[in-house]
């Protein structure tokens, strides 16, 4: 519970950041990290906050070059999953 009080409560809704910029870091982490799991939820989040599917894509070609490019393929198949172009 304090886990997820404090970060759905006191980091969510911090003043810093909006939920989409907070969602865009949020799904980086996740590419870099490489968490399938975790990447459905917050791809499919971010399309509900509004996110483009372009900005994600963005997202994930630039994690990429940092993290590797097998995280980024993993995580564009899990996008296409969640998110089909078509949409």
């Amino acid at each position: 519970n304090y886990s997820i009080d404090h970060l759905f409560g006191d980091v969510w809704q911090g003043e810093e950041l909006d939920f989409q910029q907070r969602s865009m870091i949020t799904c980086a982490t996740l590419v870099a990290l490489n968490r399938e799991a975790e990447q459905e939820i917050h791809f499919r989040a971010a399309r509900n906050l509004g996110l483009e599917r372009e900005a994600l894509e963005a997202v994930i070609i630039h994690v990429a070059h940092y993290a590797g490019w097998p995280c980024g393929a993993s995580a564009f198949r899990v996008l296409n999953e969640v998110w089909p172009e078509e949409d």
